[in-house]
């Protein structure tokens, strides 16, 4: 369990200093040289403010320098992205990029429980989260079913859930890629509204809901740009489940 002086390092000046050049100078030039990157729907954060849960569909090592690259300052200045414990923090050699990059922390999967709390803690410290509600990336492009708990941590600690849609991100970066694609992919990165559960709504309903406006998010943005949507993806993954079956 994360003690006071851990949580301090989440939003301390200093580390933050060090990000900031990082990704300024390191992550953000390179991936945006990578990839043709457009940015849509910034009005949606005017309002907002710390604390808050970003949350995305997830198919690239890109998305997390992406949605940092394309929020302000004042928003992704102390956001911490959430990694799996059971891969980004057994070894120091994964550990410290990340967290010099994007200001991880651990979260539990597979039944673990070292770190339990530490994403409502963080919260409860003004430090805002990004998370991938789908747990792991796409190996298909295809969105998997949201978890409840960023629904259950925005309820619980009474912040809002801001959905982002990563639209070409899997195309441009597919699973298996340790680098983008050559010839500047484009990628578009759509921010929505703010969202807070509705009075009396559940965990499970508020999932649901915000999976449906990052999908809507997602689909509008493709068919705007001719790019493949979710149904699309969802379409490919059947054809090979069913010519696989065949050749079995």
């Amino acid at each position: 369990m994360a003690d006071e002086a851990d949580l301090g390092k989440y939003s301390a000046t200093p580390q933050a200093i060090a990000r900031f050049v990082a990704q300024q100078l390191i992550m953000k030039p390179y991936v945006w040289s990578a990839l043709s990157i457009h940015v849509h729907g910034e009005r949606h954060l005017d309002d907002l403010q710390a604390p808050f849960i970003a949350i995305a569909n997830h198919s690239s090592h890109a998305d997390t320098t992406a949605i940092f690259g394309a929020l302000p300052r004042r928003l992704s200045r102390n956001l911490a992205a959430g990694a799996a414990a059971d891969y980004f923090f057994k070894q120091k050699i994964r550990s410290l990029p990340t967290r010099l990059f994007f200001n991880t922390y651990p979260i539990d999967r597979g039944g673990m429980r070292a770190h339990q709390g530490m994403s409502g803690r963080l919260l409860d410290d003004g430090v805002p989260l990004l998370i991938y509600p789908e747990g792991t990336r796409s190996r298909t492009g295809a969105m998997a079913k949201f978890k409840n708990g960023v629904a259950a941590l925005s309820i619980q600690h009474k912040v809002p859930v801001l959905p982002i849609a990563l639209v070409g991100s899997y195309a441009a970066m597919p699973y298996g890629q340790n680098l983008p694609l050559p010839g500047r992919p484009p990628v578009h990165i759509v921010f929505g509204i703010p969202q807070r559960a509705l009075p009396g709504e559940s965990a499970p309903r508020f999932t649901e809901r915000l999976s449906n406006m990052v999908l809507e998010l997602h689909d509008t943005t493709a068919r705007a740009y001719g790019m493949p949507t979710q149904a699309d993806f969802q379409r490919a993954v059947a054809l090979k489940k069913a010519a696989e079956k065949k050749d079995a």
